[in-house]
């Protein structure tokens, strides 16, 4: 499989756009809505025009049309055929090439088999569920066997459980294959269980690149840090390990029970704001701190509250449904409260 290259890409949306996706990596690009990310993805296929260069394996691809370019692509819309069956639909790619009957059978058995949907063959888009969906817009992308896997937000429309089992199963999948894939959302727990490297895209710009736990300790900016979440980051002054797995980090005035792997040492502690917990009576005890109400501003369907926890500001983003239900006002002091299992931390070696 290739690796894929943009250099100083510019376009209608994108802006001087210069980044290398590894051969065989599952290359990550978050970005929020209007960023670019799904001109890049169209970039890279080949769909519209650009200035700069992209290359697979170092050799341009500006001057091949899309349908030379041997990419699979997942739009966000998913775009079957709702006329066509779940077998037709998969197979439609490979009768555009024009291939033998035979070649085309035993492709669409193979990627039926690949994505366990081999029982939905004589199935309709429409009766099918929304995972289903996904699966057979994913078989059809690999039937071609392409150099490159492009997927634009391809779980967002899923509620969240069906979003994470179908996460493994694509990140299960990507390593099988070894197919160099490109991955866009706006979501960066997706971009935390995905990537093996993530891109931050803001305005057209790739602002940086690097593994997610790079990017959320040390964002190059407040744009980055604004895609992330914004997080909670705390320094710690101490810390002891309390049992396998588990440390008890020192931040100012909290204890804090962190996830501890064993080796190295402590320097930062943190939490995304929509992990903070806002409660009247907590059921857990642990990492359960008083805080009050400092400020409050609603954000689209979301409330962003920030709290002085301990001298710390903590902020935390609630539905306005949990908001309105705790009857948060200035000043009114509530429990905050940290879930271990969200809780990130940052080491150094010694």
């Amino acid at each position: 499989m290739p690796s894929i290259e943009f250099r100083h890409v510019s376009n209608y949306a994108l802006r001087n756009v210069d980044f290398k996706v590894e051969d065989g990596e599952f290359m990550v690009v978050l970005g929020p809505s209007g960023a670019g990310k799904t001109t890049l993805l169209n970039v890279a296929a080949g769909l519209v025009g650009y200035e700069g260069s992209v290359l697979f394996d170092g050799e341009p691809v500006d001057m091949l049309p899309a349908h030379r370019r041997n990419v699979g692509y997942v739009p966000q819309n998913i775009a079957l055929f709702t006329h066509l069956t779940v077998k037709e639909n998969i197979s439609y790619g490979l009768k555009l090439r024009r291939l033998p009957a035979g070649e085309i059978e035993s492709r669409v058995e193979e990627a039926m088999k690949l994505l366990n949907i081999k029982h939905l063959e004589n199935r309709y888009p429409k009766t099918l569920s929304g995972g289903e969906q996904q699966r057979v817009a994913l078989a059809r992308a690999l039937v071609i066997q392409p150099k490159v896997l492009l997927l634009d937000e391809p779980l967002n429309n899923l509620d969240l459980n069906l979003r994470g089992s179908l996460r493994l199963e694509l990140k299960h999948l990507q390593r099988k294959l070894g197919i160099t894939t490109i991955f866009v959302t706006h979501d960066p727990v997706e971009a935390e269980e995905l990537g093996e490297r993530v891109a931050v895209l803001v305005k057209g710009r790739i602002v940086q690149v690097g593994d997610f736990t790079t990017l959320f300790f040390q964002p190059a900016s407040s744009e980055v840090a604004e895609v992330l979440g914004f997080q909670n980051l705390l320094l710690c002054e101490g810390f002891k390990v309390l049992s396998r797995g588990l440390a008890e980090a020192r931040c100012g005035g909290m204890k804090i029970v962190v996830p501890y792997g064993g080796k190295g040492v402590i320097e930062r502690v943190a939490i995304t704001p929509d992990k903070v917990l806002i409660e009247e009576k907590s059921p857990v005890k642990v990492n359960c701190f008083r805080g009050t109400v400092e400020e409050v501003a609603c954000v689209q369907s979301k409330v962003k509250v920030k709290l002085k926890v301990h001298g710390h500001s903590i902020t935390a983003t609630l539905p306005r449904e949990a908001f309105e239900a705790l009857n948060l006002t200035i000043g009114k002091e509530v429990n905050v409260r940290f879930p271990i299992k969200h809780v990130k931390v940052k080491l150094r070696e010694g």
